[in-house]
């Protein structure tokens, strides 16, 4: 049996390593850059410095992940100065029998901007160890602690993780979840705002991320009174021509809106039990190039 040579050797490592950068950086272009400077170190290497990798899943993994905590490092002092709330660059998703309860959640927008929090050590070993499985043995090699100490920033992490984001029992099913949308969507094209007041939670949150050049809520909109009238005003608001479509987000429902073909808004909906617990809109058009082209 043919051994795979070293270009299939990493295509077959392509979507983990892409994932992994992603969910560090909240960024699918920026998860591209680390994968491409991943593929060039690997060839870097030469046929005999690859051929005597024992691991080298394990060795392209660790390279993306290094590559990514610098990335990181510097990117968080760019999001020192973002103009008003960040949210992570959103991706058109399918849904996967295969993916786990964790790696699914890892990828919603709620679940990035918790880790947004986090610093960028601990941002990294609690992906590598808690989502992507890693061994702490192979995580310390990357951030350049000792075991020991990753499994204690890993405690650490987890434990903030838990704390700040809140726990959902989600929708029944994905035709529920498809139900409450389309509710959602007849409530605001109709401004029906009793309608809305009862599809939201009654602390439902409203977060919009218009960067410095989209007018956006500087702060998040909370309670289904703000909310809804919120909504409401943004949906009279909206140009004509504008079409709307259902999408997956990141893993949850979601609308994307295209005007002139182009994308110019997407809402991704955090849902609970049967009703809207969350609502995220990400304005920004420097987030949105690769929306319909990106996906997870």
């Amino acid at each position: 049996m043919n051994q795979p040579t070293h270009d299939e050797v990493f295509e077959a490592e392509r979507g983990r390593l892409h994932g992994l950068a992603y969910r560090m950086l909240g960024s699918a272009a920026d998860a591209d850059d680390v994968v491409q400077e991943t593929w060039l170190r690997w060839h870097r290497l030469g046929d005999a410095g690859r051929a005597a990798v024992d691991r080298p899943a394990a060795w392209l993994t660790t390279a993306a992940s290094r590559i990514a905590l610098d990335v990181l490092k510097s990117a968080r002092r760019q999001r020192e100065h973002y103009v008003g709330p960040w949210l992570p660059e959103p991706l058109l998703t399918a849904a996967d029998p295969a993916d786990t309860v964790e790696w699914a959640e890892s990828l919603t927008l709620g679940f990035l901007v918790v880790l947004e929090r986090l610093a960028p050590v601990e941002r990294a070993v609690f992906l590598l160890g808690d989502v992507f499985g890693e061994p702490y043995a192979a995580i310390a090699a990357v951030v350049d602690r000792s075991e020991e100490a990753c499994r204690q920033i890993a405690t650490r992490a987890r434990q903030r993780v838990r704390d700040e984001r809140r726990r959902v029992t989600g929708p029944p099913g994905a035709a529920e979840a498809t139900d409450l949308v389309q509710r959602f969507m007849a409530a605001c094209a109709f401004g029906q705002v009793d309608e809305l007041r009862r599809i939201l939670l009654d602390d439902v949150v409203l977060v919009s991320d218009g960067g410095r050049d989209v007018h956006a809520a500087r702060r998040p909109v909370v309670g289904a009174e703000r909310v809804s009238r919120f909504l409401a005003n943004v949906t009279r608001r909206i140009p004509p021509g504008v079409t709307v479509e259902v999408q997956q987000v990141n893993g949850e429902p979601g609308l994307l809106f295209r005007r002139g073909g182009r994308p110019s808004m997407v809402m991704a909906f955090e849902i609970d039990g049967e009703r809207i617990a969350a609502v995220r809109l990400v304005l920004n058009p420097a987030k949105l190039q690769r929306i319909g082209a990106s996906t997870a």
